[in-house]
C-alpha cells in the first residue's frame, strides 16, 4: 500500500487551484480502499449512505495527518486547509476529481481536453478560454478515467487498451466521452445540459426559431408526426427535441431509449407524469457467438420489450449508427417518435441514416434502407450553427437556428425519396415559409398557424 507523507506542503486553500492534488490522490487511494472494506462488510448500502461513509473516512484520513504533522513538529492545518482538503479528496473519490470545479461553473458548456495540460472551456455566452490543467500528467489522467470506468453505477464500462473509449453519464446528467492508447494524447469531452426542462416558445425568445415555426413543429408533434432533429455537434438537437416532448400531453406514457440518458424527461415528472427510460448497456469481455458481450442490453432488445408498457410514444435519442433500426421500428409504430442525427443540412440527414442502416451487415442494401426511411419519417428540422465575432480578437459568438424543416415522403426519383421544404433558410439563416403539402394543412386542427404561414410565403417558393 503506497504510504502517505501527510508532512507534505499544502497549498493555497483559497481555491482547488491550489491543491496538492498528487497527495489527494494518495488520500483518494486510501479512502477508496477502506470504503472497499467497510462497503464489503455490510449485505446492502445505497450511494447516499456510501457517500457520508465516505465523507467520515475522509475527515478521519485528514484528523490522522493532522496528528502527525503535529508530532512532526510542522504547521498544523488551518480549519479552511482541512475543508479544501477534504472536498478535493470526496471529488476526487465520488465526483470528477480535478475536472468538478469545470462541471460545476455554471458558464461552462463544454469541456474539451487533449492531454493533462491542453483544455479549453466552451461557454454559455459563445466565448471560449483556456482553462487549468487536469491532471499532472497524461498517465495520471488515464488512471483517472480508468477509476471513473470502474465505479459506473448505470452500467458495466471497461476502458483499458483493449476497450480504448468510453461514454459515461455523470451524476448531474453531463455526458462524459473519452479515448486514450489509441491518440497520441487522452482524449475528453465533457457535454453539460444546461437546458432540460425547456419549451418551444424558450427557443423562440433566444431566436433559435421563429413563432411560425414554433406553431408548426407544435402542432406536427400533437399530431404524432415522426420527426428527426439534425445539425453540427453542439448545434442544440437534443434541447430542440426536449422542447418538442413538451409538446406532449402529460398524461400520455412515453418510453425513451438512448446509448446515454441525454433526454432526462423522466426527471421532469410535472411536465410528464409516466416515463420509462431505458439506456444501452455495453457489456464487457469478448464478443459471444450471439453477437453480443456479456452483460450487453441492447436499444433493440429494449424497443422490443417495451410494448408491454402501454406506451403512447417510443421516443429513440440520438443515432449515430445502428440505432437507426430501433427509429425506425419506433417509427412504423406510428405513435409520433423524435430522434436526432448528425447532418450537414436536412436532406443529408436522410442519406446519413441510410449510411447508418447499412451498418447492420451486408444484408442490407441502400434500397431497402432509403425505402425504410422515407416510409417512415414524417419531418427532418435543421438547426445551423454559427459562430461569428463582432471585431478581430473579441469573444466568438455562436448562433443556433432553426434553417430548415423539410417534408420526407416515399418518391419514384433516383433517391427513392422526395422531400418538400416546408421551411426554407432565410436571408439570415432562420427558416422561413417554403411550400406545404397539402396533408400539412390538417396541422390546424393541432394548432398550426396557417394564415401567418401562407401570408409569409414568398411569391415563387422552389421544391427540393
Amino acid at each position: 500500500m503506497t504510504a502517505i507523507d501527510y508532512t507534505r506542503p499544502v497549498r493555497s486553500p483559497a481555491a482547488s487551484e491550489g491543491v496538492d492534488w498528487a497527495f489527494v490522490a494518495v488520500l483518494r487511494a486510501r479512502a477508496s480502499s477502506r470504503l472497499a472494506d467497510e462497503v464489503g462488510r455490510r449485505e446492502q448500502i445505497s450511494k447516499l449512505a456510501q457517500e457520508e461513509l465516505g465523507r467520515s473516512i475522509i475527515l478521519d484520513l485528514i484528523e490522522t495527518a493532522v496528528a502527525d504533522r503535529i508530532d512532526a513538529g510542522m504547521a498544523v492545518w488551518s480549519e479552511p486547509q482541512r475543508k479544501v482538503i477534504a472536498k478535493a479528496v470526496f471529488d476526487a473519490l465520488f465526483r470528477l476529481g480535478r475536472l468538478q470545479p469545470l462541471v460545476e461553473d455554471a458558464r461552462v458548456e463544454n469541456i474539451m481536453i487533449d492531454g493533462f495540460d491542453n483544455v479549453l472551456l466552451e461557454l454559455s455566452d459563445g466565448s471560449r478560454e483556456i482553462g487549468p490543467q487536469v491532471a499532472d500528467s497524461n498517465a495520471e489522467l488515464i488512471e483517472f478515467l480508468v477509476f471513473l470506468a470502474s465505479r459506473a453505477e448505470t452500467s458495466t464500462r471497461e476502458f483499458s487498451e483493449s476497450n480504448p473509449t468510453m461514454d459515461l453519464r455523470l451524476d448531474d446528467g453531463s455526458r462524459l466521452a473519452a479515448s486514450a492508447w489509441v491518440c497520441p494524447r487522452p482524449q475528453v469531452n465533457i457535454r453539460r445540459h444546461r437546458l432540460v426542462q425547456v419549451s418551444l416558445q424558450d427557443l423562440v425568445d433566444l431566436d433559435m426559431l421563429t413563432p411560425t415555426a414554433a406553431s408548426f413543429l407544435a402542432a406536427a408533434v400533437r399530431a404524432r408526426k415522426s420527426i428527426v432533429v439534425s445539425g453540427a455537434q453542439g448545434a442544440g438537437k437534443t434541447t430542440l427535441v426536449r422542447a418538442l416532448c413538451a409538446e406532449i400531453d402529460a398524461w400520455e406514457p412515453i418510453g425513451t431509449f438512448e446509448t446515454e440518458l441525454e433526454l432526462f424527461l423522466h426527471d421532469l415528472h410535472t411536465q410528464h407524469r409516466m416515463v420509462r427510460a431505458w439506456e444501452h448497456r455495453p457489456g464487457s469481455g469478448e464478443i459471444g457467438p450471439s453477437g453480443h458481450r456479456p452483460g450487453e442490453f441492447t436499444l433493440d432488445q429494449a424497443l422490443s420489450g417495451s410494448y408491454r408498457y402501454n406506451l403512447a410514444r417510443q421516443i429513440v435519442g440520438e443515432v449515430r449508427g445502428k440505432e437507426v433500426w430501433p427509429m425506425i421500428k419506433a417509427m412504423e409504430s406510428g405513435t409520433g417518435s423524435i430522434s436526432t442525427t448528425h447532418a450537414s443540412d436536412a436532406v443529408a440527414a436522410i442519406r446519413k441514416l441510410v449510411t447508418c442502416a447499412m451498418e447492420a451487415g451486408p444484408h442490407i442494401t441502400a434500397e431497402l434502407a432509403t425505402a425504410k426511411l422515407a416510409a417512415t419519417i414524417d419531418l427532418v428540422v435543421h438547426i445551423t450553427l454559427t459562430t461569428s465575432r463582432a471585431q478581430p480578437g473579441a469573444a466568438a459568438v455562436r448562433t443556433r437556428q432553426v434553417a430548415e424543416i423539410v417534408a420526407v415522403s416515399p418518391g419514384e426519383q433516383t433517391t427513392g425519396y422526395a422531400t418538400t421544404h416546408v421551411f426554407t433558410p432565410g436571408k439570415d439563416g432562420a427558416a422561413v415559409p417554403g411550400v406545404l403539402p397539402d396533408e400539412y394543412r390538417e396541422l390546424t386542427a393541432h394548432g398550426f398557424d396557417l394564415t401567418t404561414y401562407l401570408n409569409a410565403r414568398p411569391r415563387s417558393p422552389e421544391v427540393a
